[in-house]
């Protein structure tokens, strides 16, 4: 199994199946290089596929009516969009963005739909997924109204971590490749005052900032203040 099939068998399409299943629904898969800035789809396009992440960082993103926008999820290996237009197929609700150069795996709706129809165990996991996502959509509404822009970036940063950090010696590394603008739409404050909670946490020890990187020395302290 090459790095792309095991990714592939990381997307909750892919995890419920049986070696051979998995095997036929990776033949109707189509791979897409991007480069960073690139997009895959537009907010309020028609939706006829779903993306597993192989390599990369993808963004999710809505605008609004005055054009700002706002992010709302990062997505990395083994993670999967453009799954609800498979089930509504109504227009896109976000905009998909390459963060970084990536590669994805494309599936088309129409195929799949007819491959769910016998198999509703894979259709099942899908909707895991989907209520997943709604969960945390609700978190993060919860987050703006219940806890101030410090928690919401200490959560942030976690929630990072968990998906790209890598263990060192001197704390947890996350590569989250991320402006300082993203980082902020992400938490839903401004660049202002997301950089100032930052710098607080800086100057107490809780972590060390570069570029487009942030090294976790006390995540445990982080953990604390995103409550």
């Amino acid at each position: 199994m090459d790095h792309a099939d095991d990714v592939l068998r990381r997307a909750p399409l892919f995890e419920a199946l049986d070696d051979d299943s998995a095997a036929a629904l990776e033949a109707g898969v189509t791979i897409v290089e991007l480069a960073r800035a690139d997009r895959v789809f537009e907010e309020g396009a028609s939706g006829n596929q779903l993306y597993v992440v192989l390599d990369g960082k993808i963004k999710l993103t809505r605008a609004a009516a005055d054009g700002r926008e706002n992010l709302l999820s990062v997505l990395g290996p083994g993670e999967m969009f453009g799954e609800l237009s498979l089930f509504d197929p109504r227009p896109r609700t976000a905009s998909a963005i390459a963060v970084t150069d990536s590669r994805l795996g494309a599936l088309a709706h129409d195929d799949l739909r007819s491959w769910l129809t016998g198999r509703p165990d894979v259709a099942l996991h899908l909707l895991q997924a989907l209520a997943q996502r709604l969960r945390r959509a609700n978190d993060v509404m919860a987050d703006l109204v219940f806890t101030d822009v410090p928690g919401r970036v200490a959560k942030a940063l976690l929630d990072l971590a968990d998906r790209f950090g890598e263990v060192r010696e001197d704390g947890l590394q996350v590569n989250h490749d991320l402006t300082q603008e993203e980082l902020a739409q992400l938490v839903g404050a401004s660049r202002e005052t997301v950089n100032k909670a930052l710098a607080d946490f800086a100057a107490r020890g809780w972590l060390q900032l570069t570029a487009k990187s942030v090294l976790l020395i006390e995540p445990e302290r982080l953990r604390k203040r995103s409550l």
